[in-house]
């Protein structure tokens, strides 16, 4: 699948926002304490997808109630779904001049009760965009970070009508974005995921 970049621009893939906030301190000094000791900025991606994989639960896995969207409240809070991890990562890649991109797939319910949207992040190296998911690894999902070929968590079935979206966002997807704002908590926030975008 080639990947497709929503905005031409690619200094758009760098940029902090509300959601993104890069420029946050709490962002800052996480990037700042995983760049110690690292040689490069390859090995650096790779410990911040390590981090956000691993340090902060999926909060369904550890069945938060909490709901988080701006990146610097996940690192602070140690919690978030699929999107706020993919925002919580995005910014630590930006904060190290790293052009990351949000990106999207459309996945069965794991109750296989119809189709939710899950995010992943897209990292640009070697003059190409890599995707990566950090959602966190569980029995039966085992991402990794990979820029030798994708190893995500999950790979779409076109027979349940599951698809990769091919669009890299700048920023979140407005549809992701509104129901994280408006869930009140991870159970409302279940009820109101996007089914497709």
């Amino acid at each position: 699948m080639e990947l497709i970049q929503n905005t031409a621009d690619l200094s758009a893939y760098l940029a902090a926002d509300e959601v993104i906030d890069h420029h946050h301190p709490v962002v800052r000094e996480t990037a700042a304490r995983l760049a110690e000791g690292v040689a490069d900025s390859y090995a650096y991606a790779r410990a911040a997808y390590e981090f956000v994989r691993d340090t902060i639960p999926h909060s369904a896995d550890a069945d938060d109630p909490r709901v988080t969207w701006r990146a610097s409240d996940v690192l602070e809070r140690r919690t978030g779904i699929c999107y706020a991890k993919a925002h919580a990562l995005a910014a630590l890649l930006r904060a190290e001049d790293i052009p990351t991109a949000l990106c999207y797939q459309r996945l069965v319910h794991d109750d296989g009760s119809g189709h939710a949207v899950h995010g992943l992040v897209a990292v640009r190296f070697h003059g190409a965009w890599h995707r990566q998911d950090p959602r966190g690894n569980k029995a039966g999902v085992g991402a990794q970070f990979s820029l030798e070929g994708e190893q995500l968590a999950w790979i779409p079935d076109p027979a349940s009508n599951e698809v990769d979206y091919p669009a890299l966002y700048a920023e979140p997807h407005p549809a992701v974005l509104s129901a994280l704002k408006a869930a009140p908590d991870r159970s409302a926030l279940w009820k109101t995921l996007p089914s497709t975008l």
